[in-house]
Order: structure tokens, then C-alpha cells, then sequence
């Protein structure tokens, strides 16, 4: 096993141990390895950008969420700058499955551990970690529906996507945006099944922590829970069981707030979307958003003319 160097000084410093076991190496949005360390204890090391300084807070609400007893990794140690990266780490959970369910009931699950989570994240009171995952960042102010993103955007097709997309993302995010009066809350932004093990319970993706109001952050978990390996959208009555198994969990929404819940669960999807037509990827997500939004912006109250 070969450890670079600033890692080994890295663990003696802030874990008292270093390593002798790699347990995995991964990268995606976040560089990840795990090691058992020289005292026997096994823990993930992060490293990633963090130009919004973003981590923190991230960090301070796994730490809440785990503290409360619910099923996330418990930070070992802060966030730490380490040539121009934040580095922290964690407990290693390995082990627990994916639940690969489309259907009602595995939607209902999710639901109800996605309201036990946001039952503590909603109520803390932390510097928000702005700007939101770039998935539900529909409230920017760049220009066009998507926020501003240099390799998506100089990306052949990016300035001819089909039209059928764009008035769908247009009516979308106009009925998001006009949700001004709902107090934000933090909360899990990314509560894929990808994200989540079953059996061993764990919780995953601390940093997709996102502040925006909660009907937006259950609707967003609702139309997303099913995503494994390859994002899509929900089944749309599957969505449904997902938003009525969170109220019956955290209490009913207004009628405005189920809206706002409704136009949120396609706009990850429509993310996806984009970046599939972008990337010449399989149409996964955009046939579901295609197939879907006249339904999920029917119960969005978004007009045609939005």
C-alpha cells in the first residue's frame, strides 16, 4: 500500500494514528479512500474543492444527524485545508444494500427515513452552505433555466436543446421561484438509492446539503429516491406515495407547499436531463421527464404560459 505523503502527516495530526490498510479508493465528486489505521480503527478519509466553504456546515449537520441517532457516518474530525482541498474524516460504514425499488412501497420507506432525517436537520440553525448542489439550484441568478456551469455550457447542443425541454424547465422554475414566502431549512439534497444502504442502515453524501424550504427539499427527495447508477425520475405514483408517507411522518402541507413539493421532484431530473443530451449519454432521465411533467406540473399549478 503507497500513501501519499501529505495524507500519512495528515491522519498523524489529526487522528493520532496513520495508516496501514487502504479499504477502498473512490472518486466522484469527492476523492475518497478508506484505511484501517496502525490503532485499529477504520475511517474514511474526504478530500475535495470547497470554493463556497460549503464543508462546515455540511459537516455540522452530519455530525447533528448522527449525534441524534440516525444511521450517517460520524465525523472524526473538522474540515482542514490541505493544498486548496477540504479534508476531513469518518466513520467507515461499509456494508448494507441498495434498494433498487421503483415501486410504492419502497418509496414509502425512503419517505419515512428521509422525514426522521429532516426532523433534525430542519430545526438547526448553521451559516447556510449557499450556493445549493447544482441540481436543485434553480433559484440562481445567472442567465437561462440552468445555473451557470462552464463544462456543461461550452458543450456542443448546449445552446440548442430540444424545446420541449427548455419550456418545461422554464415552467418549472417559475413556479419554484414564486415560492418566496417559504422559510428555508437545511437539509439532504441528494436522496438517491445510491445514496442509501438498507439492512446495515447508512445514510451517504453528507455534502449535498442543501437550504431551501422543505416542502422543495421532500418534493426534490421524491422525484429522485429511485436513482441508482443512472439518475432518472420516479414513477410518478411512486412520487406520490413518497410525498404522502413524508406528511403522514413531518405533518400535511398547505396546498401551496405541495406544489412547490411537485415542481421540485422534476428539476434534479431535469438536471439529468440536460447533462445526458449534453454528454451523448442513454435518454434515461429525459424520456421519465418527457413522459412525466405535463402530469408533475399539473400538480405543480405551473401554467403553460409560466
Amino acid at each position: 500500500m503507497t500513501v501519499e505523503p501529505w495524507l500519512s502527516r495528515w491522519c498523524a495530526r489529526e487522528l493520532g494514528a496513520s495508516p496501514v490498510q487502504q479499504l477502498l479508493s473512490a472518486t466522484l465528486m469527492s476523492d475518497v479512500q478508506a484505511f484501517r489505521l496502525d490503532d485499529g480503527r477504520e475511517v474514511v478519509i474526504k478530500s475535495r474543492p470547497d470554493p463556497g466553504g460549503r464543508v462546515p456546515t455540511c459537516l455540522a449537520v452530519q455530525q447533528a444527524v448522527s449525534g441524534a441517532g440516525l444511521p450517517c457516518p460520524r465525523p472524526l474530525t473538522g474540515a482542514t485545508t490541505v493544498d486548496g482541498l477540504a479534508v476531513h474524516a469518518e466513520q467507515w460504514l461499509p456494508g448494507g444494500e441498495v434498494a433498487r425499488g421503483t415501486d410504492p412501497a419502497s418509496a414509502q420507506r425512503s419517505a419515512r427515513l428521509y422525514a426522521a432525517v429532516t426532523a433534525v436537520t430542519s430545526r438547526l440553525q448553521l451559516p447556510p452552505p449557499l450556493p445549493n448542489p447544482e441540481w436543485v439550484h434553480w433559484d440562481h441568478t445567472g442567465p437561462g433555466h440552468w445555473p451557470p456551469n462552464p463544462v456543461h455550457d461550452n458543450r456542443p447542443g448546449a445552446d440548442s436543446l430540444p424545446t420541449e425541454l427548455l419550456t418545461i424547465a422554464a415552467r418549472t422554475r417559475a413556479r419554484l421561484l414564486a415560492a418566496t414566502s417559504l422559510p428555508r431549512v437545511l437539509g439532504h439534497a441528494d436522496w438517491e438509492a445510491q445514496n442509501l444502504r438498507w439492512n446495515d442502515t447508512v445514510v451517504h453524501d453528507w455534502d449535498s446539503i442543501a437550504w431551501l424550504p422543505e416542502p422543495a427539499l421532500a418534493g426534490a427527495a421524491a422525484g429522485a429516491f429511485a436513482s441508482t447508477e443512472t439518475p432518472t425520475l420516479a414513477p410518478l405514483e411512486s412520487s406520490e406515495a413518497f410525498l404522502t408517507a413524508y406528511q403522514e411522518e413531518a405533518g400535511a402541507f398547505t396546498t401551496d407547499e405541495l406544489e412547490v413539493a411537485w415542481a421540485a421532484s422534476l428539476w434534479p431530473a431535469l438536471h439529468n436531463a440536460r447533462a445526458e443530451l449534453l454528454w451523448d449519454h442513454p435518454p434515461v432521465a429525459l424520456t421519465a421527464v418527457l413522459d412525466q411533467a405535463e402530469s408533475r406540473l399539473h400538480r405543480a399549478g405551473a401554467s403553460e404560459e409560466g
